[in-house]
């Protein structure tokens, strides 16, 4: 059995313990153990002295198959050939960046990341672990809903209207081998008739998915920024909400009553870049404006400050892979999970790491550096918990390992 020793480094365990000097012993795919003065006659041993060990990261909010788009059109109109390379490439990106595991939101196509996960899996090819997610599910009308009367196109979706439909359309999905299961359950900005607080989809297609998709095994995502939408979610059963933007007191308090079996990925980065940093691309500050992009993020960041303080499960995760918010600089998350939420730099590690480790649902094998947990991890050239923001920076990953193999190992 293969073992890597790395020696004094600073270990940044993500339970909750603060930061110590010390020793990792990884044997096989597993850590083995920690603790000052390790030894271990056969192992490699990697001197991390005056650097930052954790966990690898997890993005939360994964579209491996967007690629520089500008508009959902961008998502139709490129061959299944080139989505599928740029799929890969994004995974491997990604994995350059120390996201050692991607849970998928939603894919252009249905088994993008299926594929590109099971390649991995197989060992045929480099790259993070991914829980695979197909086509967003919708209803006519809603968002994702790219036809009209004289032009009936299929957009990246599937549509669906009523229970019966749902449960077809789940089925389908299971059978294709995917592992998320991804519903439009509110409006969204992109989409003017049906804004980010109108809730187009039903309460029993809703229930209709999550009754179908656990019993096949597999987790529901939920497109849902509007305050009914998801309280449908919560009492249909959804396991990850994405977005969360507006809220109430009675919102808040059915997520809390759910903090230990739900996640919650803001999926804040493109709001932000959408604000701040598209003008090249068209989107100057006030067409973010008339799109109510400013009203997101202030409800927002109100929003998750307050879920923060009842200890709700964050994920960091942007809706990256839009051209003025690319893939790679997925870690920025980090920093506004500081700068908006409320979070310590501490506390916004443990999002990236643990809490989406237990999203993977690794049978609560991933996401922290303790014995027994699976050794991904990263060895950083600084110090994230000064300034968060080297973390976007792969250079300064020293060291990628995943599954206890090195992926990058900058000494080497």
């Amino acid at each position: 059995m293969a073992r890597t020793l790395i020696k004094g480094a600073t270990i940044f365990d993500a339970t909750g313990a603060a930061p110590f000097t010390g020793d990792l012993l990884v044997a096989g795919n597993a850590i083995a153990a920690v603790g000052p003065s390790l030894t271990a006659d056969d192992a490699l041993v990697i001197d991390a002295a005056g650097k930052f060990l954790m966990p690898g990261m997890t993005e939360g909010h994964g579209h491996i198959s967007f690629d520089g788009i500008t508009a959902t059109e961008g998502l139709m109109i490129v061959p299944p050939e080139e989505q599928a390379l740029a799929s890969a490439r994004n995974a491997r990106l990604l994995f350059d960046h120390g996201f050692t595991s991607i849970y998928s939101a939603s894919e252009a196509k249905q088994r993008m990341a299926v594929a590109v996960r099971n390649e991995i899996a197989a060992g045929r090819m480099a790259g993070p672990r991914i829980r695979a997610a197909g086509l967003e599910i919708s209803v006519t009308g809603a968002m994702g809903d790219e036809g009209r009367d004289h032009d009936p196109r299929q957009g990246p979706s599937m549509l669906v209207d009523g229970p019966e439909q749902m449960r077809h359309a789940v089925r389908l999905q299971c059978r294709s081998g995917v592992d998320n299961i991804k519903l439009d359950v509110s409006g969204d900005p992109f989409y003017p008739g049906t804004p980010g607080d109108c809730t187009p989809m039903a309460h029993d297609e809703v229930l209709m998915a999550c009754q179908t998709a656990h019993a096949f095994g597999k987790m529901v995502n939920a497109h849902t920024r509007s305050i009914e939408g998801t309280k449908s979610c919560v009492r249909a059963g959804v396991d990850m909400f994405y977005h969360v933007e507006y809220h109430d007191e009675e919102m808040l308090d059915m997520l809390e009553s759910m903090k230990d079996r739900v996640f919650v990925t803001p999926a804040f980065g493109l709001l932000y870049t959408m604000l701040h940093e598209a003008e090249p691309w068209g989107i100057t500050r006030e067409v973010a404006c008339a799109m109510r992009i400013d009203e997101l993020v202030a409800a927002g960041a109100e929003t998750h400050s307050a879920l923060r303080k009842r200890g709700i499960r964050h994920l960091i995760g942007g809706d990256y892979g839009i051209a003025f918010n690319p893939q790679g600089t997925n870690a920025r998350d980090i920093k506004h999970f500081v700068d908006f939420f409320g979070y310590s730099p501490a506390e916004a590690l443990v999002c990236a790491t643990r809490n989406g480790g237990r999203a993977m649902n690794a049978a609560g094998k991933l996401g922290t550096l303790e014995p027994g947990m699976l050794a991904d991890l990263l060895l950083v050239d600084g110090d994230p918990l000064a300034d968060v923001s080297i973390l976007t920076d792969a250079a300064r990953l020293a060291l990628i390992m995943k599954d206890g193999a090195i992926h990058k190992h900058a000494a080497a």
